[in-house]
């Protein structure tokens, strides 16, 4: 019988270190999209143009591979990688300094070129830090790199079956850290307390869909639903929330292939506008707009809109609150109502054989958009789209850009970059 690896719990500190937290108007980014979930920041004044010689606050050499996209809670900058041949997590402080690094346990590698063992970002609610590996290691944390716990569900529930690197990162709920696990075979949401590591419940999730259709790298987003917590899903051609106390399932919305197309895997994550889920799916074709609530089968109720004619295949789209901005995997930008789904505006970044595989984000009236050749484009939207700069990082940008505190932190294949003053 398998059991959790349980270390003895230790008080937590947060660390201390050179920057104070009134240089940091904006401390905490602590998970993959940010607070919101939605990739933006409204306010700041960030950088739009830089080079090696000019605008780099500093660039540091990372100890392994990895395309986790970092987090931020006060003076740390926590990101996870490969360190001989070992699932890692490690934390830097705003001077670049490596304040810990621990091993979790032995890695399985990638082996997509723009993938890797560590694709999942970790999470952490200030008080533990919480990390998901492609070799199915799951780990909590303190605030200072000791390792709490770890199990691996792999080991446990069986071997991922996916084409490609693991995606999906974990998700806090109020007691649990929550893990979607969508392929084809036994998929589950599962949750773990926090605090031990110990199973709390698990949910199967299985649907019959076309090759590929149930496989997902999409990311759950925690929300309130009546006033208790609900864990939305996206995987498998269906948007699904459940319980956060027990992972029963409150409501579901099909309709997603009627045409019922091979390979449309679900790749992007979806982002949430108010009462609107808008999820990109169909390989970059489909758009859809599913208004949140109800129960049961919500599929002919709640759909509100549907395009076929635009959509992200693996960029994750931005969302503040009142629209989309979707960048497609050519380098097109529109900005969507999620209300309607109507295309509000739209231009595009210069045509290049590249791809966009990491997603972008908002910041200060500006998108940033990663390319998958190390360049990382960056356009003006306070007056239309308008091209600002193309600002060449020098190795491959997976990794989403963590906009904070009017720096910019972007993490490439080999170097973690802080952009700005």
């Amino acid at each position: 019988m398998f059991k959790v690896f349980s270390c003895c719990a230790l008080s937590l500190t947060i660390v201390s270190t050179s920057l104070s937290a009134e240089r940091l108007p904006d401390r905490h980014w602590p998970t993959w999209r940010g607070p919101n979930h939605g990739g933006t920041v409204s306010q700041g004044n960030y950088p739009t143009t830089w080079n090696q010689d000019k605008g780099i606050s500093w660039k540091i050499e990372l100890p392994g591979r990895g395309c986790s996209t970092p987090i931020v809670w006060d003076d740390q900058i926590i990101l996870t990688c490969s360190v001989e041949d070992q699932d890692s997590v490690l934390a830097v402080n705003w001077s670049g300094k490596t304040l810990w690094q621990t091993a979790v346990g032995k890695q399985r590698a990638g082996k997509h070129r723009n993938g890797s063992g560590s694709n999942p970002s970790c999470v952490t609610d200030g008080q533990y830090i919480f990390a998901y590996f492609k070799s199915g290691h799951l780990a909590g944390l303190d605030m200072q790199g000791k390792l709490l716990w770890k199990t691996n569900l792999q080991q446990r529930f069986g071997k991922d079956t996916l084409y490609w690197d693991l995606g999906t990162s974990p998700v806090l709920t109020k007691n649990n850290i929550n893990v979607a696990v969508m392929h084809k075979g036994a998929s589950y949401l599962a949750a773990f307390d926090k605090k031990s590591g110990e199973l709390q419940w698990k949910e199967d999730r299985n649907y019959q869909t076309p090759v590929e259709g149930d496989h997902s790298y999409a990311t759950p987003i925690v929300k309130q639903q009546s006033g208790k917590e609900a864990i939305l899903v996206w995987g498998a051609e269906h948007l699904t929330a459940h319980d956060a106390e027990n992972g029963s399932l409150l409501w579901s919305c099909g309709g997603f292939n009627p045409e019922q197309k091979r390979n449309w895997v679900a790749v992007a994550s979806y982002v949430i506008a108010g009462d609107i889920a808008v999820i990109p799916y169909g390989r970059g074709s489909r758009l859809a707009g599913i208004r949140l609530g109800g129960s049961g089968d919500v599929t002919e109720t709640h759909r509100v809109w549907t395009r076929t004619d635009t959509g992200s295949f693996v960029p994750t789209p931005c969302c503040d609150g009142k629209q989309v901005f979707l960048l497609r995997d050519s380098g097109e930008v529109q900005g969507i109502d999620p209300q309607t789904g109507k295309t509000l505006w739209q231009g595009r970044f210069p045509k290049h054989r590249a791809k966009y595989y990491a997603s972008p984000v908002v910041a200060g009236g500006n998108v940033y958009a990663p390319r998958e050749d190390g360049v990382l484009l960056v356009a003006s939207l306070k007056d239309g789209f308008k091209l600002q700069a193309e600002n060449d990082m020098g190795e491959r940008l997976i990794a989403s850009p963590v906009p904070i505190g009017n720096r910019l932190l972007i993490r490439g294949e080999r170097h973690l970059f802080c952009i700005g003053d």
